[in-house]
């Protein structure tokens, strides 16, 4: 596969976004002056453009945005744990140990 169809694609791509326009597999083919089932056919190129119209569809909007902040709340919320997990074990091993009884059975 050649690296200029790789481009190709990327700027077509990147045309549609810039333009307002839907990543769809006739339009990045038009763009490109490459055959649909060329995109199709090439694992890196399909992979190209879904990778594009999944960026589109995550671009900046309120719901993408939403979804962000709950996914880093969510992870935040997990290392405080974590941290809150370990600052009880470092207390533990900071006490200072309790000498043993001796237990006044005969032997």
């Amino acid at each position: 596969m050649s690296d200029d169809r790789v481009a190709r694609v990327e700027q077509a791509c990147i045309d549609l976004v810039a333009a307002g326009e839907e990543i769809t597999f006739d339009a990045v083919a038009a763009r490109a002056g490459i055959g649909r089932a060329t995109l199709y056919r090439h694992p890196e190129l399909h992979a190209t453009v879904h990778e594009h119209r999944r960026r589109g569809q995550d671009a900046l909007t309120l719901t993408g945005l939403a979804v962000q902040v709950d996914q880093l709340r969510y992870a935040l919320e997990a290392v405080a744990a974590k941290v809150r997990h370990h600052e009880e074990f470092l207390r533990t091993l900071s006490r200072p140990r309790q000498p043993r009884k001796k237990s006044n059975k005969a032997r």
